[in-house]
């Protein structure tokens, strides 16, 4: 049975949400994110000429540098950089700076839950603000499955603890384009309905996580909203703010 959560919210409202873009004036582009307690910055620097060892000198490079609060970086912030980088690469145009490298560094200013989709939410931003083109812009949210098996959205660190799945998704922004001008189609992909980033933990069952699919899908409508209205905002340094 679904219940009020201990912060009040009810099992699919989302904290207030926070977006500020041009936080680092060094950074060819940056923005910070925050979901209740979680922030994160975001910066980008690039694209500069050549590409990592390992990577298609035909295309462009993205590189993800996830850095901790505090300490060093571990197993779990290792996976956090690769899925980043995934989700970057799936959702930037990569064929028109071949042979650069675009380097995104993630700082982690507070984790009270949810600090992945956080991390992503920041970097869309901060890859907006930079003018690095992009096929289409993208929002993240987590679903976690309770032990009765109900889902809750946008966890904090306690009820993370207390969760027994994990579904990360990240959705395409389907109103939103930063496309370059003259470009309308990028590889004729239709993304008003798909998935950019699926990434599960813990247990769950197929219809579990088609339940999260569905609640994840359904909120992400608002995180658009919110992410269309702070990146149109005319002054780049002004924060927005949505309950």
């Amino acid at each position: 049975m679904e219940t009020d959560r201990d912060d009040g919210r009810s099992p699919s409202q989302l904290r207030p949400l926070s977006c500020a873009r041009n936080v680092l004036h060094r950074a060819h582009g940056s923005a910070s994110w925050s979901q209740g307690d979680t922030k994160v910055l975001a910066a980008v620097y690039g694209p500069k000429a050549g590409t990592k060892k390992n990577e298609n000198p035909e295309k462009a490079c993205i590189e993800v540098i996830w850095k901790p609060k505090t300490g060093q970086i571990g197993k779990l912030e290792k996976e956090f950089e690769m899925i980043l980088k995934r989700t970057l690469q799936s959702i930037c145009i990569l064929t028109l700076n071949p042979n650069t490298t675009t380097s995104i560094i993630v700082q982690v200013v507070n984790d009270d839950g949810a600090l992945l989709v956080c991390a992503i939410n920041a970097a869309c931003a901060a890859l907006v603000d930079a003018g690095i083109p992009m096929k289409h812009l993208a929002v993240a949210i987590c679903c976690c499955l309770a032990e009765g098996g109900y889902v809750i959205l946008d966890p904090t660190k306690l009820e993370e603890q207390k969760m027994r799945g994990f579904a990360y998704l990240v959705f395409p922004n389907s109103v939103v384009s930063v496309l370059p001008e003259g470009l309308s189609h990028v590889e004729g992909e239709p993304m008003e309905h798909g998935i950019i980033t699926s990434v599960t933990h813990g247990v769950m069952s197929v219809e579990e996580y088609l339940k999260c699919l569905e609640r994840g899908r359904a909120a992400s409508t608002k995180l658009s909203d919110f992410l269309r209205r702070s990146l149109q905002s005319q002054l780049p340094s002004d924060s927005s703010k949505a309950a």
